[in-house]
């Protein structure tokens, strides 16, 4: 790596830190701050920091590095299908939060059934998601990378040093800053990132001369065959089903929504994210990827980091690692934060007692999370591509949790424990489909599990709590909590 690539790697990152620093500084209360401070940034998050923060939380390595590491123009179809995630969340879901004044996702569950034990199984499954499959997904993508780009080798030992360093800033932004400053870093990273992507997608092009002939149609085509990674049918069944999850009833993404001055503000910044994912996203996460099978063959998640350190010019491949690096940090700080709610809002509160500092209780969870997840990255350095392992294992608790939100949405006079065997079966059921039958794309596998676990818990109401499912749209009126 050399001495201009460092020393524009350091300016950048040092630079996006400053100006971080100065937006936020004296906007967050000392230690003692409550939760509408810390996680909801008291609801002062302006439209282009939420469409910022949500874009880049997104978009970051397991994205164009997994992405790109297919090296086809298929997984496009994840960007376009999120537009779609991102609509729901704007017209169904921001008004039922914002109307129940939720702090969490999970929040909304517990005024629905009238129960906290919901909530805190449902934000349980999230946080081993963010634990097991996020976090050291999002460490592993990034130290490859960083590594590959500057064409050092990506042994497990140097991905284990980089992982480590970008663990410890990432968690610093998450315990200091509380989701403001999460978000402000997001948005300045990701005008750099956005701008940089687009101009490797062009000099990737201008490296083959426009010209994608001797590619192999299969690696161009927008329509999936059966053994691709997204045929063409399970755009049909499970596909929506997986973005109205992650959009909508994640806390990683929806807590930037949800710390709006009012829902209208909110809604603009999520409209404005989807125009994003539309019109940008979708280029910067294949395109590269396809260029490098034509230069260099099917290289796998290697291909963006050596496609990037090849057709950028020395001082900018620098710049390029600072806003990457950007980019995993404010996608693992993120995650962080919002693991971090679920865990005060709704496991610590309800079953220890409220604590005197939610921003110390938080620090202590982000550095036992980062610890955790960076043990987990050699697991994710031994897949063979990074996104498509990472979407299947979420499956497991993506449909699950889904079906508890629609269930309350849907319908009145359900018990939380009939919703809650309802997510039990929902997770066994995926993980035999997934692991053990297989009798058809994992994808198709979490539409049928989002069915069953809805009607498992609708038979359920029935049979075991004695009480008839109404259909309601909008489901049962919040009902007052017990003290």
């Amino acid at each position: 790596m050399s001495t201009v690539q460092v020393a524009v790697f350091i300016i950048i990152t040092a630079l996006i830190a400053f100006a971080t620093y100065m937006h936020c500084r004296g906007k967050l209360s000392d230690g003692h701050s409550n939760e509408k401070d810390y996680f909801l940034a008291s609801g002062g998050l302006k439209w282009y920091f939420i469409a910022g923060s949500i874009t880049l939380t997104n978009l970051s390595t397991d994205q164009l590095i997994g992405m790109n590491g297919n090296q086809m123009a298929l997984l496009a179809w994840w960007e376009f299908a999120a537009v779609a995630g991102l609509l729901i969340l704007t017209f169904v879901f921001l008004p039922v939060y914002y109307k129940n004044e939720c702090t969490t996702t999970t929040e909304l569950l517990q005024k629905k059934y009238n129960d906290k034990h919901i909530r805190a199984l449902i934000s349980v499954l999230f946080l081993f998601g963010n634990l097991f499959i996020f976090l050291p997904a999002i460490l592993y993508g990034g130290s490859l990378f960083l590594l590959s780009m500057v064409g050092l080798d990506t042994g497990i030992e140097n991905i284990l040093i980089v992982a480590v360093i970008l663990a410890v800033v990432g968690a610093c932004y998450a315990i200091f800053g509380g989701l403001r400053a999460v978000a402000v870093s997001d948005t300045y990273s990701g005008v750099l990132i956005l701008g940089l992507a687009l101009l490797v997608v062009y000099l990737a092009l201008q490296a083959i001369d426009f010209d994608l002939t001797g590619i192999p149609a299969d690696r161009l085509t927008l329509i999936g065959s059966n053994d691709s990674p997204i045929p063409w049918h399970t755009l049909l069944t499970g596909m929506i089903f997986i973005q109205t999850f992650y959009w909508s009833t994640n806390q990683t993404i929806t807590q930037r929504a949800m710390a709006a001055p009012n829902i209208k503000e909110a809604q603009k910044g999520v409209l404005t994210a989807a125009g994003i994912r539309l019109l940008i996203v979708p280029a910067i996460v294949v395109i590269p990827g396809i260029v490098s099978f034509k230069l260099y063959g099917d290289i796998g998640d290697a291909a963006y980091g050596r496609i990037v350190g090849d057709v950028l010019p020395v001082w900018l491949s620098g710049a390029f690692a600072a806003a990457l690096a950007a980019a995993v940090l404010t996608t693992f700080n993120s995650i962080l934060n919002a693991s971090a709610a679920l865990y005060v809002c709704d496991i610590h509160e309800a079953y220890v007692d409220r604590p005197q500092s939610v921003a110390k209780l938080s620090a202590i969870v982000s550095i036992a999370m980062s610890i955790l997840a960076l043990a987990l990255v050699p697991f994710f350095a031994s897949q063979e591509s990074l996104i498509n392992t990472v979407q299947e294992l979420y499956g497991l608790l993506s449909m699950p949790i889904l079906s508890a939100f629609i269930v309350c949405l849907l319908f009145k006079n359900v018990k939380a424990g009939a919703a809650m065997i309802g997510v039990v079966t929902g997770v066994l059921f995926y993980g035999f489909w997934s692991m053990i039958w297989e009798p058809a794309h994992y994808i198709h596998g979490m539409a049928v599990t989002l069915v069953l676990s809805v009607l498992t818990a609708l038979v359920m109401n029935k049979l075991v709590f004695g009480q008839m499912p109404q259909f309601a749209l909008g489901g049962a009126d919040p009902t007052p909590q017990a003290a």
